[in-house]
């Protein structure tokens, strides 16, 4: 144990980035955090590959989108903020269980 709080801390193991991020200073800052970095490189590589990591993101952005309260942030209160959030993953998750059974 290291005397901090919570649960430790974990870096991912791979960033997925677009061609916008495709800059010699980003990607050694990912090596030198351990991540292997998969970002597009622009005249070279396509995007497409990227965009089947990135299409689950913004599709998951637009459900949350649906919800008005939340894109918009109008509560002062981080936990009344923090409810609708986990209220709407609650009932997006409804949603999709009933898509599927």
């Amino acid at each position: 144990r290291n005397g901090r709080r919570g649960r430790p801390r974990h870096r991912p193991d791979k960033l997925h980035a677009d061609k916008a991020y495709d800059a010699e200073p980003r990607r050694h800052e990912c090596r030198a955090r351990g991540i292997v970095p998969r970002i597009a490189r622009r005249g070279i590589e396509s995007s497409e590959r990227l965009g089947r990591h990135r299409w689950v993101v913004e599709r998951t952005h637009a459900w949350f989108n649906r919800f008005r309260r939340l894109p918009v942030r109008y509560e002062r209160r981080a936990d009344i903020y923090k409810a609708f959030t986990s209220l709407a993953a609650s009932l997006i998750t409804l949603n999709q269980i009933r898509r599927f059974c």
